[in-house]
């Protein structure tokens, strides 16, 4: 099974997550779930066909996934719809974020003392995977202020999340080691990271969006939005900096430089072919969950469960409120904001990385943070999408479905 061709395990996982997806359609599930479902079905939980070595091969491929959707929730930044939400927006992230970042650090501190620890499970909670809450959306076309708002704080939780762990990560790594480290060292190192991704998106975007202003096609529009998405992943990489933020960014500028048809063409097209790359994406990262951690993962993976809901929950409700947002965005924002799966699964491999080689304590700390999100992201890839809809219903936002 290790030798199977890297295009029939995409090929295979487009077409089963495309059946699970339409089979818990009819318990009116949301497709994103059935995706992740198939995929637990397919990896080492069960049937343990596709195994995490042929996953692992994929790398390039999660890479394009994971910048098409940070393209389609950069390219609803569109300045004359969200001037109105643009404060409670910028609230209600900053509020959520923080709010389970202090959360979790603190109720894990109380259950193990150890600060580093706290830190880094308290920073990766603050992350929300904007995928699956981009796949709902999609599916069940939803558009009205509560939506807009959604995108907008899940992309903005990217840049947000990734500052706090950055600065969390120095600071648990210097308490594992027990060694002095500098403020300067604290703040420069996040700091660069987050202005170089949005200075290179923001000039990729002002490009892109000038050069839109002279294609006439489709198809042509279509070929330049995919290439400045591929040219940003490239040289964010290369340049180790954040892909979801440049190519997010980018996004940002340029759909608000270029002609409104055009920058849609690119959109439209986008949604359409990546829907079966974002589809296969899910399908693939349910493989690698294991619903076997449970006993090993005790009371903590709970307790970091909650406190993360809570902590986002509390935190949007809080932001809608300073921001004097309408009534249904602060009752129904907080319960579309628990995806976690994506974004705090790649800022678990940034730890296994980053602290692995620091001895013991840091490959314990590794794998503890990789298994907890494991098994956090079972109940809130499958909770999360379910309440997201929920929320869409309520505010009276879903559209027809074809």
């Amino acid at each position: 099974m290790e030798n199977l061709s890297l295009l029939f395990v995409v090929g295979s996982a487009i077409l089963l997550a495309l059946l699970g997806g339409k089979a818990v359609t009819r318990f009116r599930i949301p497709m994103v779930t059935g995706y992740v479902i198939m995929g637990v079905i397919l990896g080492k939980s069960f049937l343990n066909i596709l195994k995490p070595e042929i996953v692992g091969r994929l790398s390039i491929f999660n890479d394009l996934a994971l910048g098409i959707i940070a393209f389609l929730i950069g390219g609803e930044f569109y300045l004359p719809r969200i001037k109105k939400l643009g404060r409670s927006i910028g609230w209600i992230a900053i509020c959520e974020s923080f709010f389970a970042f202090l959360l979790v650090t603190f109720i894990v501190f109380l259950l193990t003392h150890k600060l580093y620890l706290s830190l880094i499970l308290g920073a990766v909670s603050s992350a929300t995977a904007p995928a699956a809450t981009v796949a709902v959306i999609n599916q069940y076309r939803a558009r009205g202020p509560l939506t807009t708002t959604i995108l907008g704080v899940v992309g903005s939780d990217d840049a947000i999340a990734l500052m706090i762990y950055s600065f969390a990560s120095t600071l648990a790594r210097a308490f594992l080691l027990h060694t002095h480290i500098s403020w300067v060292t604290i703040i420069w190192k996040p700091s660069r990271e987050i202005i170089f991704s949005l200075i290179l998106g923001g000039f990729l975007g002002f490009v892109l969006g000038n050069l839109l202003h002279r294609i006439r096609a489709r198809n042509e529009a279509f070929t330049l939005g995919v290439g400045f998405l591929l040219l940003a992943e490239g040289l964010s990489i290369q340049w180790n900096l954040s892909e979801l933020l440049t190519v997010m960014s980018m996004s940002m500028v340029a759909v608000n430089l270029s002609p409104p048809r055009r920058f849609s063409q690119v959109m439209e097209g986008l949604n359409l072919a990546g829907f079966p790359i974002i589809a296969a994406f899910f399908c693939l990262a349910g493989t690698k969950l294991d619903i076997h951690l449970l006993p090993k993962i005790g009371i903590l993976g709970i307790l970091y469960t909650v406190f993360r809901m809570m902590g986002k929950m509390g935190g949007a409700s809080l932001g809608a409120i300073i921001a004097g947002a309408p009534g249904v965005i602060r009752k129904w924002m907080g319960v579309s904001l628990f995806p976690q799966i994506g974004v705090a699964i790649a800022l678990a491999v940034v730890v296994e990385k980053e602290f692995t080689p620091l001895g013991a304590e840091g490959i314990h700390l590794a794998k503890l943070v990789i298994n907890i999100l494991l098994f956090t992201t079972v109940i809130t890839e499958v909770v999360g999408p379910l309440l997201t809809k929920k929320a869409l219903e309520k505010a009276g936002e879903i559209g027809v479905i074809k």
